[in-house]
């Protein structure tokens, strides 16, 4: 087994609630009284190139709402994008806290989100300290499962693939992580299992778990 330097976690699914999803958007449709069929159309024609920092969030929101008058302001709107980001039930953070706390790895994330989402949700939460390596696809312009996502982490851990971990929540982007050699963990919010995991890919814990 190789020994294990670094330690990526995807965020959505993993740390928090996914930004900006369908739920999300269901409940600021709601109240900002949105029709949701319009705005999921034009949502569906833009939204790769926001989450992969192709267009800014200007120029989302006036792709999806934005091109005619409405009743409330764009920052009010990004305000209320923001407010569904939590905790994660089963967050896998008290792992991530201890593992930054015994400083034996290299930490970082790798996640899809827009560059606007990321900066807000890396910084709002405390996860801007946490990490060394801040892969998201809205700032390198690639989303997993692309393999060329994992290939540029790999790239700039610089790095032996086989001696990286990545967590993540989806099978698909677990499945492409392991295709180009990354130790690969499917996170299913259940933290003890994911420590046991982690045990097993040649993670040492030496202190107690977080608080």
């Amino acid at each position: 087994m190789s020994r294990v330097q670094a330690i990526l976690f995807d965020i959505g699914g993993v740390l928090l609630t996914n930004g900006w999803d369908t739920s999300d958007r269901v409940v600021v449709f709601e109240r900002f009284g949105v029709k949701a069929e319009e705005f999921e159309a034009r949502h569906s024609l833009v939204y790769e190139d926001f989450e992969d920092g192709r267009i800014p969030l200007d120029d989302y929101l006036t792709a999806t709402l934005f091109d005619k008058p409405q009743s409330f302001s764009r920052e009010d709107f990004f305000a209320a994008m923001k407010s569904g980001s939590s905790l994660l039930d089963g967050t896998a953070l008290p792992i991530l806290l201890q593992l930054v706390a015994e400083g034996r790895y290299r930490m970082g994330f790798l996640n899809n989100e827009s560059r606007e989402l990321n900066d807000y949700r890396l910084q709002h939460f405390g996860l801007q300290s946490l990490g060394s390596v801040f892969i998201c696809s809205g700032y390198v312009g690639l989303h997993k499962p692309q393999p060329e996502i994992f290939r540029l982490a790999i790239d700039l851990l610089q790095l032996p693939a086989s001696e990286i971990i990545f967590i993540d929540d989806r099978i698909a982007n677990v499945q492409a992580a392991s295709a180009v050699g990354l130790n690969a963990i499917h996170y299913a919010a259940n933290p003890d299992a994911l420590r046991e995991e982690l045990i097993a890919c040649g993670v040492e814990f030496r202190n107690k778990a977080s608080e």
